[in-house]
């Protein structure tokens, strides 16, 4: 239903009122930006129907050395996928049971260091755009533009968050860059002054005058 004034006249207001219903009836998708700490880890949980393709992606962002710990299991503990200090990594897989399903990502091997986690998962398939798409005869040609519009709405949805990412990523290592470069800096200013106070007092030694005291023994 439209709002009132707002109603769709014409082929080309049809036709962005079916791509609006189209972004709305997407994919059920989880996609989360988080702060892992140090001997840290977090679990997130999600109930999926048996027979459902599912799509687990994640990138750590920032922190050490962009690494992470990820483990999936399924309702019955059995673990479905599990990598060790892994920057970014994709895995799809199908539920074989109704149940909830865990993933977890760890941080416990680092000591000192935070990691901020970017996480996509997708349950499921996208439904068909127009009820009738699956059926034999062919598409009108609105219906088709509408199908191929849609398709490369998701593509640049994926690209910006792909980029997203990667600038994020490069701005932090630019900063943490930025900041080992400013302390190397104040390092050697300070071991410069040292050196240039220590070779003032060593020239000065150098030119001072030594006084000889005199003793007179008596006959």
């Amino acid at each position: 239903m439209l709002p009132r004034g707002c109603e769709a006249e014409g082929p080309w207001g049809r036709l962005a009122l079916l791509l609006l219903l189209a972004l709305a009836c997407a994919t059920r998708a989880s996609e989360i930006t988080f702060e892992l700490p140090d001997n840290a880890k977090q679990c997130f949980y999600e109930e999926i129907a048996q027979g459902t393709k599912c799509t687990l992606e994640f990138q750590v962002i920032t922190g050490g050395h962009y690494d992470v710990d990820c483990r999936l299991e399924d309702p019955d503990g059995i673990v479905l996928y599990k990598e060790m200090k892994k920057q970014y990594d994709s895995f799809t897989f199908t539920a074989s049971r109704n149940g909830t399903y865990k993933f977890c990502f760890s941080n416990e091997f680092s000591t000192f260091t935070h990691k901020t986690v970017y996480f996509d998962f997708q349950v499921g398939e996208d439904p068909p755009l127009f009820p009738s798409e699956n059926r034999v005869t062919a598409l009108t040609q609105m219906e088709s533009a509408c199908v191929s519009i849609h398709e490369a709405l998701k593509s640049v949805i994926d690209y910006q968050t792909h980029f997203r990412l990667r600038e994020a990523q490069g701005r932090s290592r630019a900063e943490d860059l930025n900041t080992r470069v400013a302390y190397w800096s104040i390092g050697e200013a300070i071991i410069l002054l040292v050196v240039s106070i220590g070779q003032v007092f060593l020239l000065k030694s150098f030119f001072s005058d030594k006084r000889t005291t005199t003793t007179r023994v008596g006959s």
